[in-house]
């Protein structure tokens, strides 16, 4: 059969369509020019498997020098693309390259289980947030300082020196958070506030000029911030220190979340 250019085969028993059968070579072995056919097509119009492979070595293998080397495709609600599963002790799927990246996601990643990480976890959020019960059903402003309220719950800030302080919400400016923590479906309106790092807040200079590095607390003005000019006063307000200044005015400002 090694000059055959075209074969079909059909079958009605229990048997296989083709069967490809060597002791020295490929069992089966598809070949194309094509830009848009595949070298080997297989096709299950039922719902059994449209291809299986067994061996003692890999089951599958695909290689390309300009595409992926191997594609799963799917438009089921319920099933993967590309599923894979190690009945054994060993990874169920395992990734590596030369210069790029040996895993890529473009969408929502949802794990079960723990994570192990022998190097670095680089994140390009700037704080690290954690979701608290607001008050109000409204949405307040991402840069709002916020306090907690006699039930537990957040709300603007709106005394000055205010040492129910709770943090910042995250989110205002181009800084976005890193990580937030307890992310939960409930009842009640839910905002990540920054509790540590970087994050821009409200900030009023009203009461007083505020330069780099000034500690900031509550102030009078609804969800800002201001200076603080009564470090006695400021034990257990702080809310973190200016990264810029600000002479006059309400603005958003940059600032190092240091509760204290």
């Amino acid at each position: 059969m090694d000059n055959i250019g075209n074969f079909n085969s059909s079958s009605q028993t229990n048997l296989p369509a083709v069967t490809g059968t060597s002791t020295a070579s490929n069992g089966v072995h598809g070949v194309t020019s094509s830009n848009k056919d595949s070298a080997v097509f297989a096709e299950h119009t039922g719902q059994g498997i449209a291809v299986f492979a067994s061996g003692a070595g890999a089951g599958v293998v695909g290689q390309s020098t300009s595409g992926p080397g191997v594609h799963g495709k799917t438009s089921s609600n319920k099933d993967s693309a590309v599923f894979a599963e190690h009945t054994g002790q060993g990874i169920g799927v395992f990734g590596t390259s030369a210069k790029g990246f040996a895993g890529f996601f473009q969408g929502n990643v949802h794990v079960t289980g723990s994570h192990t990480v022998d190097v670095d976890i680089l994140l390009t959020g700037a704080d690290c947030a954690e979701q608290f019960d607001v008050a109000d059903s409204q949405k307040f402003e991402a840069g709002s300082v916020m306090v907690i309220n006699d039930t537990g719950a957040l709300e603007l800030s709106r005394l000055p020196y205010d040492r129910k302080v709770a943090g910042v919400i995250s989110g205002a400016g181009d800084f976005r958070p890193g990580i937030v923590l307890d992310k939960r479906q409930t009842q009640s309106n839910r905002m990540p506030i920054a509790l540590l790092g970087k994050v821009y807040c409200k900030i009023d200079a009203q009461y007083s000029p505020v330069g780099v590095g000034d500690l900031l607390t509550t102030s009078p003005a609804p969800g800002h911030a201001m200076k603080v000019d009564d470090p006695l006063k400021a034990f257990g307000a702080v809310i973190g220190k200016a990264l810029r200044p600000l002479r006059s005015g309400q603005e958003l400002v940059p600032i190092l979340i240091a509760l204290q």
